[in-house]
């Protein structure tokens, strides 16, 4: 089916530098249609009907009006030691870092070392952020985040699963004057509302992320309408995928806030020669990446993925075109 709507596809398989939400090999497909290329890589254990909105971006036809081309961006820590924190911020050239945490490997304790030393290695100017992906309940969340907020957080990115839970811990963190925002992420890309996000106060800050919310056009749409702050972030994708990251960056109304668009050094190989990798923390917008040749040869899928993929693209293609 999808020969009908797209004149060449690939299926690419990468191994991450570090693990990543479990993940040790990225997967993904890039797709052409006429000479724009685009990424699908929706995670392995995604249903196809969101495996479908995430298609939609690679069925966009047109681009945004571009408002800015150089994007800030920040560095992703990993769960990983406190010294190669420190490392990955200082190697970076970021001045805006996000520490993942609440990870099953990692207690509260070892969450609050990796985060000073990623505050030791930013310095008092630095921002820093921290991610939990919904893994807290609230009761978790108000002790964590108060014991985190001697950090100087930024904000703390989805840290309960729920927009009613993350509405229920800003009250709290309000009422015991614990100053640290909250961001939405899954409750805005995976959410059957994400206007519920605004309705309930639940967030400060906006995660956007281009691919799983279908494109460029609907991480405006959001933006705008919901008129907090917003971030675009990435889904680990390679340059292809990032690329079309930055584009939806440069065209929000505004952007106050270092984007997560930095994670191509995350895997351990591209799709393209240069990787879109930040120079002192900056992203620059430059023309639509085409994949390298030989590049491809390096990260080919072999075929059992090659026919999984091409599956699961049929599937979904036919559920994204009824709703393009």
């Amino acid at each position: 089916m999808f020969a009908g709507v797209f004149d060449e596809v690939f299926v690419y398989s990468i191994p991450m530098r570090l693990p990543m939400r479990n993940i040790t090999t990225r997967e993904g497909m890039l797709l052409r249609r006429r000479d724009r290329w685009s990424e699908w890589s929706p995670f392995l254990e995604y249903s196809d009907a969101d495996a479908a909105r995430w298609l939609q971006a690679s069925l966009l036809r047109t681009d945004p009006e571009i408002r800015r081309d150089r994007i800030p961006v920040n560095v992703t820590i990993p769960v990983v030691s406190p010294r190669r924190a420190a490392d990955l911020v200082r190697c970076s050239g970021c001045r805006t870092a996000k520490v993942k945490v609440a990870d099953p490997n990692s207690c509260l304790e070892d969450d609050l070392a990796r985060l000073a030393s990623v505050r030791a290695a930013l310095g008092d100017e630095g921002a820093v952020r921290v991610d939990a992906n919904g893994a807290w309940s609230v009761d978790r969340a108000e002790r964590a985040l108060t014991a985190m907020a001697a950090y100087n957080l930024q904000y703390a990115e989805q840290p309960c699963a729920s927009v009613e839970e993350l509405a229920e811990l800003r009250r709290r963190l309000r009422d015991k004057q614990i100053d640290v925002p909250i961001a939405a992420d899954e409750s805005i890309r995976r959410a059957e509302d994400p206007y519920r996000v605004a309705e309930l106060d639940a967030a400060d800050v906006i995660v956007l992320k281009t691919q799983p919310l279908g494109g460029w056009r609907r991480c405006v749409e959001l933006a705008t309408d919901l008129g907090l702050p917003a971030v675009i972030s990435s889904a680990l994708e390679t340059s292809v995928g990032i690329w079309a990251g930055l584009q939806a960056a440069a065209a929000l109304p505004s952007l106050d806030l270092a984007c997560g668009l930095n994670t191509v050094k995350m895997l351990a190989d591209d799709v393209i020669d240069q990787p879109l990798i930040a120079t002192d923390g900056y992203l620059v917008l430059g023309e639509r990446p085409i994949p390298s040749p030989i590049a491809l040869l390096r990260v080919r899928a072999d075929s059992a993925r090659q026919t999984w993929w091409r599956d699961r693209l049929n599937r979904c293609l036919a559920l994204a075109m009824d709703k393009h």
